[in-house]
């Protein structure tokens, strides 16, 4: 069984139960696992591989991204989707993502995936609901694979296309019993419920605007047939989205989620910008899930969705950086500060939430409404999925007294290591599963030529 030590960390952010933070702290990490946390005294001091932090550092545990569209990679800031709402911004993009082929989104996937990982996130799950061309989602899950992201890949859909009154173009829509058949073939490919599983699947009807009720509570009752299969959608995102579900269904959307049997721990929902009281203290009570993305959020003028009320009814809130070409950037570092910064001035409160709070929702958040218990803090029996940030730069000068904060308030850009169930993913700043050069040189062709 292979070592790890982690020594002479200048503070360690265990996010446990009792929330420590250890100075002079250290981690012994046994193949895939952490065994013991303390200070750098306290713990063995030799290990097959040893990481001295000379006091400069600061470890947290890996951030955790729970709602992603991989693909949108290749259509970052396209002129005709930059200055438009959700509903415009989305049939701006359609044609063009009629055009992905398996060879997009494989590539896609792994630059999206890389750019998670170097700014922090070591769990993500990704949302991919178009399947062109011969595309499939082991496209996404094979890529993912090979770059060494812990991955909730999900099997999205549409089925409800222009002609039947829905949003997109006919032409990127499928079957319902192909898409249900195709859902059962993934979850017995890849899903494992497992303790430290690499792979979990989720079933992903896209939203209320591109899929029947029938296809909701047909995916729900797949997903229930297996253990930690889990159910995610759009909701709630913006008017538009209320008017719809008001209009085709009669009910607002938290409505319309409850009466397709979407409520409940295996479920979490996108955006909920427009989420009312009476939703989220049923969400609360349910433990139904938020994927809070506020780049996207305010990138498409959606709003500001009330993170701090849904904590405060016990809601399950966690980040999200949605798709690279509604944000337009994939950075999970970046998306908690400004998570940070728009809950206070929604509030008018700047009490309202703290860089700890959002550290929270960013790693435990994120572990909790993706169902699993082994990542998101650091403590004995937990996954070995950390990041170390180096202190000793511009952002932080000045701002030591209080490191853990200066990582979302002075806003840490990327990280300088990250460790994935025991692998080091990145370090010193560099990618080392892939090559960063080749990938970015193909991800520029391949969006070449999608766009012309």
């Amino acid at each position: 069984m292979a070592t790890l030590l982690v020594k002479n960390i200048h503070t360690l952010v265990t996010m446990d139960d009792l929330r420590g933070e250890i100075a002079n702290g250290a981690l012994f990490v046994q193949d895939n696992a952490i065994v013991q946390v303390g200070t750098t005294p306290e713990l063995p001091q030799t290990a097959d591989e040893v990481l001295d932090l000379r006091g400069r550092f600061i470890v947290l545990p890996g951030l955790v991204n729970t709602h992603h569209h991989f693909f949108q990679v290749l259509t970052r800031v396209l002129p005709t989707a930059q200055d438009v709402s959700l509903f415009y911004w989305l049939q701006s993009l359609y044609p063009v993502w009629a055009k992905l082929t398996p060879a997009a989104i494989y590539t896609s996937a792994q630059m999206a995936a890389a750019e998670l990982m170097l700014s922090g996130c070591t769990t993500a799950s990704d949302h991919l609901y178009i399947y062109p061309n011969g595309c499939t989602l082991d496209d996404e899950i094979q890529a993912i694979q090979e770059i060494g992201l812990r991955f909730h890949p999900t099997r999205g859909s549409m089925s409800v296309g222009e002609s039947l009154g829905g949003l997109p173009p006919d032409s990127v829509v499928e079957r319902e019993a192909d898409i249900l058949n195709d859902s059962q073939r993934l979850i017995e490919q890849y899903h494992d419920p497992a303790r430290f599983s690499m792979v979990r699947m989720t079933l992903a009807p896209c939203s209320p605007f591109s899929v029947s009720p029938d296809l909701m509570r047909e995916s729900a009752k797949l997903a229930r047939s297996y253990t930690g299969v889990q159910l995610h959608t759009h909701l709630a995102e913006n008017q538009s989205d209320i008017d719809y579900s008001l209009e085709k269904f009669g009910m607002i959307p938290g409505e319309y989620a409850e009466s397709v049997g979407w409520l409940g721990s295996d479920v979490w929902h996108a955006h909920c910008v427009m989420l009312d009281d009476v939703t989220i203290q049923k969400f609360g009570a349910t433990g139904t899930g938020v994927s809070h993305c506020p780049g996207s959020n305010t990138r498409l003028a959606s709003g500001i969705a009330p993170i701090r009320k849904m904590l405060d009814a016990g809601v399950p809130v966690s980040l999200g950086v949605d798709g690279s070409s509604s944000n337009d950037a994939g950075n999970l570092l970046q998306e908690a500060r400004t998570a940070f910064l728009l809950a206070r001035v929604r509030d008018r409160d700047a009490s309202s939430m703290t860089a700890r709070d959002i550290l929270a929702i960013a790693t435990r958040g994120g572990a909790q409404v993706l169902g699993r218990d082994d990542i998101g803090a650091l403590a004995p029996g937990m996954a070995a999925d950390f990041i170390a940030i180096d202190l000793d730069q511009p952002q932080f000068a000045g701002a030591l007294h209080d490191p853990v904060s200066a990582v979302i308030m002075c806003l840490a850009h990327s990280v300088d290591y990250s460790f994935i169930n025991g692998r080091k993913v990145v370090s010193e700043g560099q990618l080392t599963t892939v090559n960063q050069a080749q990938l970015i040189e193909k991800t520029n062709q391949l969006a070449r030529d999608l766009i012309d």
